[in-house]
């Protein structure tokens, strides 16, 4: 997938419209996807259908957050790698700084603070957006009698079994199940692969190993921040939903760097931010820094949002070239399916730990089932679900 001639003009327009959806595009990767096809493909023309279709299969297969991955490839396909960055930049910039600037505000204002009995009603919020997200990933990918094995091994192992180094072991015995069963696809011969780029993948190795060598040794929080980001980067696929239960686990249950309604509140908000899912990052690093000043908090935000980022985007740059030589083997193109079944699991699992929290009562529980109706049964965007939310902890709370 190589560059072609892009002129400077319609770069600046690309970008100008790249930023225009990292401001409207709400919903997760899914929604991401088709107001890309949207804006890009069906208004603009920048590329065709068929390539954003690609772009996005391809990326659905690495670890880190399609979305961001998708629209950094057209990027990569316009313009090469310089402008692929710069399209990550605008994309990643709203959310990003949103998410972070909100987390400072609460640790200003804590949560039981009466000038943000607003935020009250977020977390049974967050809880039922997470239950639609797991109804919603079993619909478009667990269709077959194998698919509901893996999502219920899937779903048991990380319900009972909550450790992050299970979560690839089981992405892989997913892609690997499917891969056997199946046999759709053109089967080719493989040929010699050529133009890879060793360099990408010695740049993410090594700063995977020196984040972790200098975060135990030195115990500095922002590395820990930066390491525990960038691992979740490199091993989670998915999307952000599948993302979610490794944070909590790792800055809730076992760190305790946040309260367990801190972090359903900056879900809850999460749902209020267009761009990428990932931008939670953000919100985490600011907050788990909150004794740290407000220097401390800024600084935080970016080395979180820099660590789940760019370990996405290394493997994107390596695996491209890659891609386009094995696209259409067989065994590849099947291990989608049991990955994509697997990762619905991981979402299930998402939407029981993120229940946990949620103070069982009346008025939580109505708010809970009420975001479910309306995400089930009406076309009421998200925002104003989310601002519903927020004028009902304010005028009731």
């Amino acid at each position: 997938m190589q560059a072609a001639p892009f002129k400077q003009y319609k770069k600046t327009l690309f970008l100008l419209d790249v930023f225009k959806l990292a401001l409207t595009a709400f919903g997760g990767p899914q929604v991401h996807f088709t107001m890309f096809k949207k804006n890009l493909v069906v208004k603009k023309a920048y590329i065709s259908e068929q390539d954003l279709a690609e772009m996005n299969s391809f990326c659905s297969m690495l670890p880190g957050p399609t979305s961001t991955q998708t629209i950094t490839a057209v990027g990569y396909k316009l313009g090469g790698p310089l402008f692929a960055f710069l399209t990550l930049l605008v994309w990643i910039f709203p959310a990003t700084l949103f998410m972070g600037t909100l987390a400072i505000v609460l640790i200003q204002m804590p949560l039981d603070s009466p000038k943000i009995a607003f935020f009250n009603y977020l977390q049974p919020m967050a809880s039922g957006f997470m239950i639609y997200a797991a109804y919603s990933f079993i619909q478009m990918f667990v269709t077959k009698h194998y698919h509901w094995a893996l999502l219920i091994l899937t779903a048991s192992v990380g319900i009972l079994e909550s450790s992050p180094f299970l979560i690839p072991i089981m992405l892989l015995i997913g892609g690997l199940t499917t891969s056997y069963i199946n046999t759709r696809g053109v089967i080719e011969k493989p040929q010699p692969i050529k133009n890879i780029h060793w360099d990408k993948l010695a740049w993410f190795l090594g700063i995977f190993a020196m984040a972790a060598i200098i975060g135990v040794g030195t115990q500095n929080k922002l590395i820990l921040l930066f390491e525990n980001n960038f691992r979740y980067g490199s091993i989670v696929f998915g999307g952000g939903n599948a993302l979610i239960p490794l944070m909590f686990n790792q800055f809730v249950n076992y760190k305790h760097y946040m309260t367990g309604s801190e972090f359903l509140a900056g879900i809850g908000l999460l749902q209020a931010s267009p761009g990428p899912v990932f931008s939670i990052a953000a919100y985490n690093g600011a907050m788990s820094m909150k004794e740290a000043g407000l220097l401390g908090q800024i600084l935080g935000m970016l080395s979180s949002t820099i660590g789940i980022f760019l370990p996405g985007i290394l493997l994107l740059f390596f695996a491209l070239p890659i891609w386009n030589q094995i696209k259409k083997f067989a065994p590849i193109y099947n291990a989608i399916e049991g990955i994509n079944a697997t990762s619905a699991g991981l979402v299930v699992v998402s939407a029981y730990l993120l229940f946990l929290p949620v103070q069982v009562n009346e008025e939580n529980m109505l708010v809970l089932l009420g975001t479910l109706f309306l995400l089930l049964s009406t076309k009421v965007p998200t925002p104003l679900i989310v601002l519903g939310c927020l004028l009902g902890g304010y005028f009731f709370s």
